[in-house]
């Protein structure tokens, strides 16, 4: 067979014996699974990160206000950043101590403590410019201890995204509320 019929045969098995060649179909399918795996690895670590951030800051917080609650504070009269300092020598990984901001207040009743994440205020530089009150109260009083940290936030794939700050990060906060006990200030 010689000519036009020739060629279209030829092509026709070139096709064929593409078709059926399996070499790269592992390459091919490996490209088509790999974006969304390593999203949701991605996805996985970050997730992880912030949950692992988060319980530390609590075990920080715990830590912390039973230096309070005990009446270690008051009886050393420390200051805020005296007490500041106290939090960011618990600090051992995640954390920078810049970054770490403490509010300590005595509330009048168990049903007015102030729990709650505050709402940050950003200078231009992306600064957080609230001023924390600090007051490690006397024996006998209801003391909230708020502990928040701005951790940072990598857009993650696929639309997920863990901030629930302004800027794109997300703030991070642990609180106790107790009342210190008598005899330590």
């Amino acid at each position: 067979m010689t000519g036009p019929a020739a060629t279209t045969m030829r092509r026709r098995n070139r096709c064929a014996a593409f078709a059926r060649d399996k070499r790269g179909a592992t390459a091919v399918e490996f490209a088509l699974v790999a974006a969304p795996f390593l999203a949701l690895i991605i996805a996985l670590i970050q997730t992880f990160l912030v949950f692992f951030a988060q319980q530390t800051l609590e075990t920080i917080v715990r830590q912390s206000a039973r230096l309070v609650m005990t009446g270690q504070v008051q009886s050393a009269q420390m200051t805020q950043a005296a007490f500041k300092q106290k939090v960011c020598e618990q600090i051992v990984i995640l954390f920078n101590c810049s970054g770490l901001m403490v509010d300590m207040q005595v509330a009048t009743s168990w049903t007015s403590a102030n729990t709650g994440m505050p709402t940050l205020t950003f200078d231009s530089s992306g600064k957080v410019t609230n001023t924390w009150q600090y007051d490690p109260g006397d024996t006998g009083d209801i003391v909230v201890l708020r502990v928040m940290y701005v951790w940072p936030v990598v857009l993650g794939p696929l639309g997920f995204n863990l901030s629930n700050l302004s800027n794109g990060n997300r703030l991070i906060m642990s609180s106790a509320a107790f009342q210190n006990e008598p005899g330590g200030s």
